[in-house]
């Protein structure tokens, strides 16, 4: 439906085509559906879903792509599997989402809040509107090496309690973190920036392995000192041990000696007694004079 919409296809099954030119280049590819003028003007590929003024209008060889809006996924010109909405998309990129443009300053999207993804990974997106998780495999890390005393800077860092101007909170929940130009003079790779290359958050994650870091280093002090703690704990036990026996010795030569003092004693007191029998008995002389 439109002036030279699928104009030149041959062989294509399934196709539909609504607007000046939509499809017109199209000669055997099956299963596209273009809806707007010119939209997938140039296209050879199947499977194709254009909605939209010019929208996937340079795409030719690509597949089961999908563009909706104005001019949306224009720029695609060979990529496969690529879903485009309020998005030129880039030219010969595949299996990618884009979603709105820099234009764009707020995103509200229902069905998350609420909902619970056990053993899901964090979201992070960067300057450009980049979705995507962290990983922590080592085939995707190069220069891996212990971080050292690199964590000590979080030493240095203030934690504070705020709330977020009216504007981006009304209801001025309390909120706990840092500040990110503060965070920025202590260690400025914690800081990621605005497009005008002002500090504008704090690279939480990062502080998490930090903090890791430094607890591992602390808990290897305390190791270190409860085996030395057990360490002298056993010598003072030894040491105890050593001094019980020295005194059950010293008592046991004490009493060996005592009863060696009895016994001479008593040999003593014998000695005496037959001294006294065998001595004669004393005389008494009168003196006339």
């Amino acid at each position: 439906m439109g002036e030279d919409a699928l104009a030149t296809n041959i062989s294509g099954r399934s196709n539909t085509a609504i607007g000046r030119r939509a499809l017109l280049s199209n000669v055997t590819g099956e299963s596209n559906t273009a809806v707007g003028s010119s939209a997938l003007v140039r296209s050879t590929g199947d499977i194709n879903t254009a909605v939209g003024n010019t929208a996937l209008a340079s795409n030719t060889t690509g597949s089961s792509n999908i563009a909706l809006g104005f001019e949306a996924g224009s720029n695609l010109t060979t990529g496969d599997h690529n879903i485009d909405i309020g998005n030129i998309g880039v030219p010969g990129e595949s299996h990618t989402i884009r979603i709105g443009n820099s234009s764009f300053t707020n995103t509200l999207i229902g069905g998350i809040s609420g909902a619970t993804a056990p053993g899901g990974a964090a979201v992070f997106v960067n300057l450009s509107g980049h979705l995507g998780t962290l990983t922590s495999s080592a085939r995707f890390k190069d220069e891996i090496k212990p971080m050292g005393n690199a964590s000590e800077a979080i030493l240095a860092l203030r934690p504070v309690s705020f709330r977020y101007k009216k504007e981006i909170d009304p209801q001025g929940i309390p909120e706990f973190g840092l500040v990110a130009e503060e965070v920025e003079k202590v260690n400025p790779a914690l800081v990621i920036r605005d497009p005008q290359g002002r500090p504008y958050t704090v690279r939480y994650e990062q502080i998490n392995a930090m903090l890791l870091n430094e607890f591992l280093k602390e808990h290897r002090k305390v190791e270190e000192q409860d085996a030395s703690i057990t360490q002298l704990k056993s010598t003072v036990t030894k040491q105890e041990a050593t001094i019980a026996q020295q005194r059950k010795d010293f008592e046991a030569q004490t009493a060996q000696q005592q009863k060696q003092i009895e016994a001479l004693t008593a040999g003593l007191q014998k000695v005496s007694a037959q001294i006294d029998v065998g001595r004669p008995a004393p005389q008494t002389v009168v003196n006339n004079q």
